[in-house]
């Protein structure tokens, strides 16, 4: 059974209309989705790398765990339950620290329209890379990187294929995000 997602206005409100997942991205409705990006006290962040099967942007690297925001769901909801799904780590709300609302609207030679609100979270975590179990469909690996390597990886992100080339202001707005967090 399809996923349903609430369509939203232009300000990332629900208009109280949801449609299957499918529409959503043929059609090009505006909809949410939740971004948690997973760091630890010494400076490191937890990347994915998409599975291979994604039909935007396979293996390249990116946010700790992201997904849709089902119809009805609150975008804390959405963050919680997506990193359960995609990479078996409990998460509470509590934990969770909104850092913005970012738009991404992008089109894809598949066909694809993503017009996307990100709402964006970061949460200290405490865990080994293998205590996480990736969800096959989703995830192809998990990494951690400091926020140095982070940047390096970036700033060559259109010869290197490592990230999405396209996100690059978001990514360093997370970054700076993060560091002053670490540093408080």
């Amino acid at each position: 059974m399809e996923d349903y997602i609430d369509i939203v206005n232009k300000h990332g409100k629900p208009t109280g209309i949801s449609a299957p997942k499918s529409e959503i991205h043929t059609k090009g409705h505006l909809h949410n989705t939740a971004h948690l990006w997973l760091y630890t006290l010494e400076g490191n962040i937890l990347l994915q790398q998409r599975a291979a099967s994604k039909p935007i942007c396979p293996l390249l690297w990116d946010v700790s765990v992201a997904g849709h925001i089902d119809a009805g769901e609150t975008s804390e909801q959405a963050a919680v339950r997506e990193a359960k799904e995609e990479i078996g780590i409990t998460i509470s709300e509590e934990q969770l620290i909104k850092i913005g609302v970012f738009e991404c609207f992008q089109s894809y030679p598949n066909g694809i329209i993503d017009n996307e609100f990100h709402n964006t979270f970061i949460a200290e975590i405490n865990i080994n890379i293998e205590d996480l179990t990736p969800q096959k469909d989703e995830v192809e690996a998990l990494k951690f990187v400091s926020i140095a390597q982070f940047y390096k990886l970036l700033k060559d992100s259109e010869i290197n294929m490592h990230f999405v080339a396209s996100n690059r202001a978001y990514y360093k707005f997370v970054m700076e995000t993060i560091k002053n967090k670490i540093t408080v």
